[in-house]
Formats: structure tokens, sequence, C-alpha cells
């Protein structure tokens, strides 16, 4: 992993462009009005971001992964707030549509990353980073132009 910091991590850059998109669209209409739903979809949003930010700062590959697995969940259950959303009325078909697709996005982009860190011999921030390996680093140049697409 090459980001000195969570905040310039993409996958913690989209999740929180989407985040700031949740509470404006929940600020309106109808969904403003729907507590429970309006509530519940701005924490499981907030709970992305959040997720890769304590997993990062936790400084351990495995319990990153663990973090990014939430993050993941969470991305699920935004969608799935979204066509309740949707099927309420609070959120036109073609923003939910646009929504939905955006956070399926970030999903795969989170499973690509559990699965670089998986397969990384660099165990973490808490522990001694081993040596340079030339595949790893190979791979690390082609995940950073795909994440970047």
């Amino acid at each position: 992993m090459t980001a000195s910091n969570f905040e310039k991590l993409e996958i913690w850059q989209l999740a929180r462009t989407l985040t700031r998109r949740i509470y404006e669209i929940t600020r309106n209409g109808g969904f403003a009005r729907d507590f429970g739903l309006s509530n519940q979809i701005q924490r499981a949003s907030v709970s992305v971001m959040s997720n890769i930010a304590e997993g990062y700062e936790r400084g351990g590959n495995q319990e990153f992964i663990q973090f990014l697995a939430i993050a993941k969940g969470s991305c699920g259950e935004v969608r799935c707030q979204l066509y309740v959303a949707q099927d309420q009325g609070y959120v036109n078909q073609e923003e939910a549509v646009a929504l939905i697709d955006q956070h399926r996005k970030l999903s795969i982009m989170i499973h690509k990353f559990m699965e670089h860190l998986k397969g990384s011999s660099f165990k973490g921030q808490k522990y001694k980073a081993p040596k340079p390996d030339a595949k790893m680093a190979e791979f690390d140049v082609l995940l950073q132009s795909y994440l970047k697409k």
C-alpha cells in the first residue's frame, strides 16, 4: 500500500463523495420526513467511509481487510436502501440507478483492494515492512491504474 494516509485512498475519496450525495438527497421532500430511512441510509453511508479510515489506521493488513469487509457490507446496505427510497418515490429512478451503480462500483473497488491486500507480502505498518518484491510492485502499478478508472 502506497498511500500515506486514508484520505489518499481512492476508495475513501469515492465513499466521501457518495456520502455527501446521500446527505443531499435525504434533505429533500418525503425523504427528509422519513426519519427512519433517512437516518439509516446516512449511517450506512458514513459507515463505508469510516470503516475504510478505521481499518487503515489500525496498521495491520488483516484488520484492514476485516474493516474493508464491513465497509463493503455497508455499501450493499446503502444500495438496498436506495431501492426502498425509489419505491417510496423519494428518489427518481434516474437518480436511484446512478447512485446504485456508483455504490456497486465502490463495492467492486473495495473487493479488489481486499484481494490485493490478501496477496500482498506487506503486513501493515505495525509490522516490519518486507523487502520490495518486483512482482508485487508490478501488480501494485496495475492495480493503481485500474483504480484510477
